[in-house]
């Protein structure tokens, strides 16, 4: 992604309103130079550390494996980390989505964030990854049943990446995270479960469980459990996870 007038994005502005019944939740509206930015936030008073949530081509803010981008909030939150669940301003537009998540890093640094890991889902999974090669900000990536294109240069991420796909996928092939996999640098962990399809919820239970492990022990720079989320793993060759898995 160049950085030239056709590539940036800033802030202008950002409005808020309680969202639901949890008092640490709140609507956002990002005005941008290049359009409105919804999203959910959930803030932890004095974290300084955050997880963004972003969807696949059709955006959302629930996430696969059952809304588990609406379950985790409230967990995390247990570790001192903030969430931020952004809608994409324009789906499917690999570009324009990267810059929506690096809008939203720059709204959470602006309140005091110093680290956030970036989560994505199927083309969400692309975006993650190229926002993770651009914003210093982010200091991990998940990125789950994520599609190849927007991952060519996947080896310029210097933050630890983690895999999660299903062996059952007939959307995108668990073949996707093998090449990413392949192609990236260390640290780097890739999660395959053999009954799960696109959506994951199949895995539900086990990738909630791997991600409350992994995105605390990134953010506190510690390593995560090499166990966590295994109830249902199985790699490529019904082997163990490679030794430099994180």
């Amino acid at each position: 992604m160049q950085e030239d007038d056709d590539l940036t994005l800033r802030v202008l502005r950002v409005g808020a309103k309680p969202y639901g019944e949890d008092p640490g939740a709140f609507r956002l509206l990002m005005e941008t130079t290049r359009g409105n930015i919804e999203a959910i936030f959930h803030a932890v008073e004095g974290g300084s550390g955050a997880a963004i949530f972003v969807g696949g081509a059709m955006g959302g803010i629930d996430g696969p494996a059952d809304r588990l981008y609406s379950r985790l909030p409230d967990m995390l939150r247990e570790h001192d980390l903030s969430s931020l669940r952004i809608e994409y301003r324009m789906p499917n537009n690999l570009e324009e989505c990267v810059l929506d998540v690096l809008a939203g890093c720059s709204f959470l640094k602006g309140i005091g964030a110093s680290e956030a890991i970036a989560v994505g889902h199927s083309f969400g999974g692309a975006v993650v990854v190229r926002a993770g090669e651009l914003h210093p900000m982010i200091r991990g990536v998940v990125s789950m049943s994520p599609q190849l294109f927007g991952t060519q240069t996947v080896e310029n991420l210097d933050v630890p990446l983690l895999l999660v796909h299903g062996m059952s996928d007939t959307v995108l092939s668990h073949e996707a995270s093998e090449d990413i996999y392949r192609r990236a640098k260390e640290p780097k962990r890739m999660v395959l479960y053999a009954e799960a399809g696109h959506s994951l919820v199949q895995a539900k239970d086990e990738i909630t469980e791997l991600l409350l492990d992994w995105i605390p022990a990134i953010i506190q720079g510690r390593p995560p459990s090499p166990t966590a989320g295994q109830a249902k793993l199985l790699n490529p060759q019904d082997a163990e996870p490679p030794d430099s898995a994180v």
